[in-house]
């Protein structure tokens, strides 16, 4: 398969998480540290991460896009990230002073038609 007709495949996931409170540095950390490169080795692309502007939320807001190759496979991605023994290591350790995620919304998305990223 080319890469064009691969690339016009993707699904989006579009992820929020709420924080404890003060817990947002220990996710960020998370993340930099292990949950990126875990995430590429599931086949799992990061595509940016943000942090809301508004005063309230970016106090315990990440905000993320990773892509698929399609929505089977992202079900496939997750089940083996969540299998993955760093993975499983690296969440009870930073969990282990309290859990760092209250809550996480997940929307998958195709692009539009007329989408630059695609």
């Amino acid at each position: 398969m080319g890469g064009c007709a691969f690339a016009q495949n993707r699904v989006f996931e579009l992820r929020t998480y709420t924080c404890n409170e003060g817990k947002l540095e220990a996710l960020k950390a998370r993340f930099r540290d292990h949950t990126i490169e875990i995430f590429k080795r599931h086949g799992m692309e990061s595509i940016g991460y943000w942090v809301p502007q508004d005063p309230e939320r970016s106090k315990n807001t990440l905000i993320y896009i990773i892509a698929h190759s399609s929505r089977e496979q992202a079900d496939k991605n997750w089940a083996a990230f969540r299998a993955d023994p760093e993975w499983q290591k690296v969440s009870a350790a930073s969990d282990a002073n309290g859990k760092i995620v209250q809550k996480v919304e997940s929307v998958f998305m195709s692009p539009a038609d007329f989408s630059p990223l695609k």
